[in-house]
C-alpha cells in the first residue's frame, strides 16, 4: 500500500460529490477511480469533468478490483443501505452528514464496517478548522476551568429555491428533518465535542417560514454530563442569516468564535489573541460555498488510517452522537417541551415518532 495509490469512488455526483473529488484528485496518495449516479446525465459529466470512468450501477462500482475507499455523497437517507453494500464489498468509507436519519440505521452501517473490518469515517469538516481545534484542545485541557456554560446560535437563510432544487431535502423520509438535521447538525457536534456529551434536553420545534413538512426553527436547553448547562439556536429563515456564535464559559475563562474565527480569548493567565480565521465558509446564506479544507482534511485522514490501521478522525460512533442529540431534539418538541433523557432507544428514534401531526399554525 505504501508504494500504491488508494483507488477512490464516489458514490452520488449531486452538488457536495466535487468537494470530494477535488481532494482526491489532488491527493498524491489517492486517485478517482470511478463515480456513480443512477442519473447518467450527471454521472457521466463528472465523469469526463474528472476524467474517469462513471456508472449507473453502485454494484458495478462496488465490484471495481481498483476502488479501495468511496465517499458516500447521496440523500441522507440512503447512507445506511450504501455503506452496507460498501462495507461487505470490502470498500473503506467516508460518509456525507449525518451518517442516516435513525440510530437504527446508523448502528447496522457501523456493525457491517467493523464485521468487514473496514474504516467508516463522517464528515464533519468543522472539526477540522485551525481555530475550532484549538477552542476544543483549551477547554479538554482545562483551561476554562470548570465548565459552567455552552451555548452555539446558528441563525442561516435557505431560500424556497433551495428546497425545491431536490425531493428529497426537507423530508422526513429522506433528509431525516429540516434545518437541525440537515444544517446545523455540523454546529450540534461541534458544540458536543467541546462541551462533552449531553445527559437531558428540552426543546421546541417550528415550521415558522418555509412551506416544508420538517422544521425550519428549533430551540433547545442542554445539560451536560459534567454538569454545564447549554442552550442551542437553529434556523434557516432568518433575514439577513448571521454566522454561528458559538460561546463556552468556565469559572475561569471564556471563549467566543464567530463562523471560524477566534473573536474573544479571556483565558486565565493567557494574553487574549484574536486572530483572522484560516478557514471562511459563506454556507450562512449559500449552501454550496462550503470551505474545500475540511474535505481535504477528511480524505487526507482516511488515507492515513487506512495506511496505518489507526481509526479516522471522526468515526462512526463519533459521529453517531449529534443525530442522537437531534432525534432526542425532535422527540423532546413532539412531548411539548419535556424532558427527554439520553441515550434514546431505537424505539424513540422510528419515524412515527415524528414530526407532529400537524404544526401550529400562527
Amino acid at each position: 500500500m505504501a508504494n500504491e495509490k488508494i483507488g477512490w469512488g464516489i458514490i452520488g455526483c449531486g452538488v457536495i460529490a466535487e468537494f470530494h473529488a477535488d481532494p482526491v484528485v489532488a491527493n498524491e496518495q489517492t486517485e478517482l477511480v470511478e463515480v456513480f449516479d443512477i442519473v447518467e446525465e450527471k454521472a457521466k459529466k463528472m465523469g469526463e469533468d474528472y476524467n474517469c470512468s462513471y456508472v449507473t450501477s453502485i454494484e458495478e462500482l462496488l465490484a471495481n478490483d481498483d476502488i479501495q475507499a468511496v465517499s458516500i455523497c447521496t440523500p441522507s437517507g440512503m447512507h445506511s443501505e450504501q455503506a452496507i453494500a460498501a462495507a461487505q464489498a470490502g470498500k473503506h468509507i467516508l460518509c456525507e452528514k449525518p451518517l442516516d436519519i435513525t440510530l437504527e440505521k446508523i448502528d447496522a452501517m457501523i456493525e457491517a464496517a467493523e464485521a468487514n473490518s473496514v474504516k467508516l469515517a463522517a464528515v464533519f469538516q468543522t472539526r477540522t478548522y485551525p481555530a475550532l481545534k484549538k477552542v476544543q484542545q483549551a477547554v479538554r485541557a482545562g483551561k476554562l476551568g470548570k465548565l459552567v456554560l455552552g451555548e452555539c446560535h446558528q441563525k442561516w437563510f435557505r431560500a424556497h429555491e433551495y428546497y425545491a432544487g431536490g425531493d428529497w431535502r426537507a423530508t422526513w423520509e429522506m433528509d431525516g428533518g429540516g434545518a437541525l438535521m440537515n444544517q446545523c447538525i455540523h454546529s450540534v457536534d461541534l458544540l458536543t465535542w467541546i462541551m462533552g456529551p449531553v445527559a437531558r434536553l428540552s426543546a421546541y420545534c417550528r415550521r415558522l417560514v418555509r412551506n416544508i413538512e420538517v422544521e425550519d426553527t428549533s430551540v433547545a436547553n442542554l445539560e451536560f454530563t459534567n454538569g454545564a448547562l447549554g442552550s442551542f439556536v437553529g434556523t434557516t429563515s432568518v433575514t439577513p442569516a448571521e454566522n454561528r456564535l458559538l460561546e463556552i464559559h468556565g469559572d475561569t475563562g471564556t471563549i467566543k468564535v464567530e463562523s471560524e474565527r477566534i473573536t474573544k480569548w479571556a483565558v486565565e493567565g493567557e494574553e487574549e489573541a484574536i486572530e483572522d480565521e484560516e478557514v471562511q465558509e459563506g454556507t450562512a446564506t449559500d449552501p454550496a460555498a462550503v470551505a474545500a479544507a475540511g474535505h481535504i482534511a477528511h480524505v487526507q485522514d482516511l488515507c492515513e488510517a487506512i495506511i496505518n490501521g489507526r481509526e479516522p478522525a471522526v468515526p462512526g460512533r463519533e459521529a453517531r452522537k449529534a443525530v442522537e442529540i437531534i432525534k432526542a431534539i425532535y422527540l423532546s418538541s413532539r412531548l411539548g417541551g419535556s424532558t427527554v433523557e439520553l441515550p434514546l432507544s431505537y424505539e424513540d428514534d422510528g419515524p412515527g415518532i415524528y414530526p407532529p401531526q400537524t404544526w401550529p399554525e400562527w
